[in-house]
Formats: C-alpha cells, sequence, structure tokens
C-alpha cells in the first residue's frame, strides 16, 4: 500500500490496479471468479505445453537436417532468451493494462510460432519459432500465475495460498511435461509427425484466446494513459529471500533444461530408442513427478520442502550420470523422477515466496523478476551443457552439469539459513509483505 503515498490523486492515478474491492477487504465469494481460476490453470498449462512440443521431435530434426546436440541446446537457449526477452518488455505489464489484454497477446504470439513451425521447419525457422515461444512464454508466466492468485483470492477469500501455490506450479510444471508427452505420440502414431503436434496445439491456443475473452478481469485500468516502461528488476522481501527464491527456481528449471535438451537424443542414441513417444514419455516422467513432488510437499513447511527438494535432486542427478555411464534406461528414468521430485518441490518454494512477499499492485512485476533472473540463469546452464557436450561423452558432460547442480543446491542450503526462508510465515492476504 506503500504505492498510495506517492500518487495524491488517490486509486485512480495508480498505473493499474488490482480491482477496487481489494485494497479495501477481501470480494464476496464469487463462482465465476472459481470457473475463472480453473480456466486460466488449463490456459496457462496449454501455453507452457506448446513450449515444449519440439521436445521429442528434436531428433527427428537432427535426422532430416544434420545437426547435432550442441545446436540442439542452442535452439533451447534461444527459447530462453526469448523468455527473458518477453518477461523483460511485457511481464509486467498485466499490472496497469490488465491480466487478459496480456494473456490473449502471450497466445497470439504462441499461434504465431505455430505457424512458423509449419511453414518453415528449416533451422532458422526453428529458431525464430522458439524464439516467439519464449516471448509468448514471458509474457504469459507472470501474467497467468498473477492472474490465478488473483481469482484464488476472490473465489476463496480467507483460504489461505496452497490451492494457489499448488495449482500454479502444477500449471506450469504439469504443462511443461505434457507437452513432450502429446506431441510424442502424435509424432509416433499420427501422419505428419513434424508438422501434427503444432496443428493439434494450435487449436488448443485458439481455444484459449476465446476462453480468456469471457473471463473475468482482476485490473482496473489506469483513468488515464500510462507511458511504457520495461520490466524494473525490483526484488521484494530483501535480497536474500528473493536470491533464495531465484536459486531454487533455477535449480529446477536446470533439471527441466537437462531433460527437454539433451534426454531425446540420449534416448534415441545410446538407450536405442527411436521412437519419438518414448522419448516424450521419459520427459513427461519428469515433469509428473515434478507434479507428485509438488503435492506431496504441500503439507511441510517452507524449510522441510526446501530440505527435501535439495536431498531429492542431488540424489536424483547422481543416478541419472550413473544410468547414463551403465546405459541403463530404468536407472536413468529413476534417476530423472527423483530429480523431479525435488524439482518441484524447490519450484513450488521459490514461486510461494514471490507471491507472498510482493504487495498485489506489483504483483505480476514481482514474478516477472523472478522468472527473469531464474531464466537468465537456464540460459547459462544450457549452453554450458551444450559446449560440455561438444568437448566430452553426454555422460561426461552430465557429470560436470552435476558437479555445478551440486554447487547450487548447497547455496540454496546456505541462503536458507540466511534468508530465513524456511520461516517465512504464510500471508493471509494479497497485500501481506
Amino acid at each position: 500500500m506503500n504505492q498510495l503515498k506517492q500518487f495524491p490523486g488517490g486509486l485512480e492515478e495508480l498505473p493499474g490496479r488490482v480491482s477496487s474491492q481489494a485494497p479495501y477487504g477481501i470480494p464476496p465469494r464469487s463462482g465465476r471468479h472459481r470457473t475463472g481460476f480453473w480456466a486460466v490453470a488449463v490456459i496457462f498449462a496449454v501455453t507452457v505445453a506448446f513450449s515444449t512440443v519440439p521436445t521429442p521431435l528434436y531428433p527427428l530434426y537432427e535426422e532430416r537436417d544434420g545437426f547435432g546436440s550442441f545446436t540442439v541446446t542452442v535452439v533451447f537457449a534461444v527459447y530462453a532468451v526469448g523468455v527473458a526477452a518477453g518477461l523483460v518488455s511485457a511481464g509486467h505489464l498485466s499490472d496497469r493494462t490488465g491480466r487478459r489484454p496480456v494473456l490473449v497477446a502471450a497466445l497470439l504470439f504462441e499461434l504465431a510460432a505455430a505457424a512458423l513451425f509449419l511453414v518453415w521447419p528449416a533451422l532458422p525457422g526453428l529458431l525464430l519459432a522458439r524464439f516467439i515461444t519464449g516471448l509468448g512464454v514471458g509474457m504469459a508466466t507472470p501474467t497467468a500465475t498473477a492472474y490465478l492468485q488473483d481469482l484464488h483470492i476472490r473465489a476463496w477469500p480467507g483460504a489461505g495460498q496452497s490451492r494457489f501455490e499448488a495449482v500454479s506450479t502444477a500449471a506450469n510444471v504439469g504443462g511443461l511435461g505434457v507437452g513432450p508427452l502429446g506431441a510424442g505420440l502424435l509424432a509416433a502414431y499420427a501422419p505428419a509427425p513434424i508438422r501434427t503436434p503444432y496443428i493439434v496445439f494450435a487449436v488448443f491456443l485458439a481455444a484459449g484466446i476465446a476462453a480468456v475473452a469471457v473471463l473475468p478481469e482482476t485490473v482496473d485500468r489506469p483513468g488515464r494513459p500510462v507511458p511504457y516502461r520495461v520490466q524494473r528488476v525490483r526484488s521484494y522481501g530483501g535480497a536474500a529471500l528473493f536470491c533464495l527464491a531465484v536459486a531454487c527456481a533455477s535449480a529446477a528449471l536446470a533439471i527441466f533444461g537437462l531433460f527437454t535438451s539433451l534426454a531425446p537424443g540420449f534416448v534415441a542414441d545410446t538407450l536405442h530408442q527411436s521412437s519419438p513417444a518414448v522419448a516424450g514419455a521419459a520427459v513427461f516422467a519428469v515433469f509428473a513427478a515434478a507434479v507428485l513432488g509438488q503435492s506431496l510437499s504441500g503439507a511441510l513447511s517452507p524449510a522441510v520442502r526446501q530440505g527435501a527438494g535439495v536431498a531429492a535432486e542431488a540424489a536424483g542427478c547422481a543416478a541419472v550420470v550413473a544410468g547414463m555411464a551403465l546405459a541403463d534406461p530404468a536407472l536413468f528414468i529413476a534417476g530423472g523422477v527423483i530429480a523431479g521430485i525435488g524439482a518441484g518441490m524447490l519450484f513450488k518454494a521459490a514461486v510461494a515466496l514471490v507471491a507472498r512477499a510482493a504487495p498485489a499492485e506489483v504483483r505480476a512485476e514481482a514474478l516477472a523478476t523472478f522468472f527473469l533472473a531464474a531464466y537468465t540463469g537456464l540460459v547459462v546452464t544450457s549452453l554450458g551443457l551444450g559446449l560440455a557436450a561438444q568437448l566430452a561423452t553426454p555422460t561426461t558432460a552430465t557429470l560436470w552439469f552435476s558437479g555445478f547442480l551440486a554447487v547450487l543446491l548447497a547455496a540454496i542450503a546456505l541462503l536458507g539459513r540466511t534468508a530465513g526462508g524456511g520461516r517465512h510465515r504464510s500471508s493471509p492476504g494479497p497485500l501481506s509483505p
């Protein structure tokens, strides 16, 4: 509420605010807001699912165009750069212009990317389409997350944040897993394996745009035009808490990046499983485990959740390396599942820390800053993994990656004590710091 002092004219002069009832009390229970909450969760899941559609198709692209694992990691890094660009340019705009317009714009970017995948399937088109996909995801992620929290507050006043935290992270992480599974099955059993997945998901995206048009808005537009500005890099809740949240998210994204960039090639080349359905199922198992980890950790305290997430990621990554070294698919998948459980716990902890610390009127901005920092780390990790794969075998590169992850997980354990993140209280309402 400090921002009210900076705008003497009152609420109408704020750049944008949660709709009129929010600053003064929790609005009454609304069935329309409950329906909107679940609709946004599905739309969010479809949006991020589309971002991982190419994952099981990479071996098909490699076979057709002759590029290797490093090119795949570059393609993945280009996507992450697009996410960062979307976060910087538009991830915060829904705090001022409303949630619906920004979410529709994000879905339109995804549709444009789907069209590019279809009409320009060569490597340059793949790179451009991945960048545009990242732009859409960068716009959608903080917007949909903030939208879900707004709708949750109105639909279940006084109910606490556990439902919002579980659904928002499940939609995000679960969607990332559904994309490879759906695309892998379509590529394996439907005609035109490199085209059909994009057509199917384009239909889902178009349906999402139509659904957003009838959802309730939760942010009032300002009474006068507000000059555009890029995303401000601002942390809420203190630097130590923000660094803890970013470290948790980065550790989770690192596992997801490993499986969405290099795992399909490893499954095809080393495990001799060339079916896109198998590659998609292997990646889906990791993300499904992440959703399971989020669900299992719902009753845990933040400190216990972070500690369990760190331990599970470390153990799972070690099993992944052992599975690669022994060419043991069961151990490789088991390690991915264990690491996925830990990643889900850490990602849920990260989103909860940021969402609870940010005031309602800058919720999307705070989340955009958080995701920007996390995805910037993902770019560096992905490119580093790709370069390592060029200098050594995939198993050795993954071993190096495990060493990097071990350092990051140790930093999380240290920051958890420094920031007091494990003792961070649950917020009773949308404006609590």
